[in-house]
């Protein structure tokens, strides 16, 4: 990895905290954590930031869902903050910033992100590519509302989608130099064309039932 983070973090990273996400749902899963680091380290390019910070600020992210989904973001900045090893490499300061930017990325939340940091971290969580946001949002129903039948998973889908993707939703984007915004124009042209909204959730909702990749 570059951006000059010390070897030795990288190794705790990997070896102690992104192994944690193997046990969350198939939306929050290792590789979406490698993915939300290496988003954040693209967006950090463009400002004077400390790329070990938003390293560790990824890596930890969603830890929180440990302890279920609603307060995650909380839960995951008070685990950093407990993590005792990052004082190795980390003032106090530091700590306090990183552990307020992992508080301000969950994309609900209705004021801005209080930090660059938050703002990167928010940006890069964002992970707007129609295919994977449509089957993250079939996974998480599956995964949440077991008791659904196939219509009924079909109706949170879209009620999701356009209570957070569509025109006025709460998702809001933060970073100029991201490549959301013409994704977020790609998945809102898909959101209003029910018939091929349809289509698409039939064939997630096969492949997740039967376990297809």
């Amino acid at each position: 990895m570059v951006h000059n983070i010390p070897v030795e973090l990288q190794d705790y990273v990997c070896e102690k905290i992104i192994p944690q996400y193997a046990g969350f749902d198939k939306a929050h899963q290792i590789d979406h954590v490698e993915k939300v680091i290496e988003e954040s380290l693209k967006l950090a390019v463009y400002y004077e930031v400390d790329y070990s910070m938003v390293y560790i600020i990824a890596a930890y992210h969603d830890l929180g869902l440990c302890e279920g989904r609603e307060f995650h973001h909380i839960v995951s900045g008070r685990i950093l903050l407990a993590d005792e090893t990052l004082r190795h490499w980390f003032t106090d300061e530091q700590l306090l910033q990183m552990k307020e930017a992992i508080e301000d990325h969950r994309a609900s939340n209705k004021q801005a992100p209080r930090s660059i940091y938050g703002k990167i971290v928010a940006e890069a969580d964002r992970i707007i590519d129609p295919e994977i946001t449509l089957r993250r949002t079939v996974q998480y129903g599956l995964s949440h509302y077991p008791e659904m039948d196939k219509e009924q998973q079909y109706v949170r889908f879209r009620k999701h989608l356009n209570d957070k993707y569509a025109e006025g939703g709460y998702l809001k984007l933060w970073i100029s130099q991201s490549e959301n915004a013409g994704r977020l124009a790609e998945l809102r042209r898909l959101i209003m064309n029910k018939e091929e909204l349809q289509r698409v959730f039939d064939k997630l909702y096969i492949n997740e039932k039967n376990g297809y990749v």
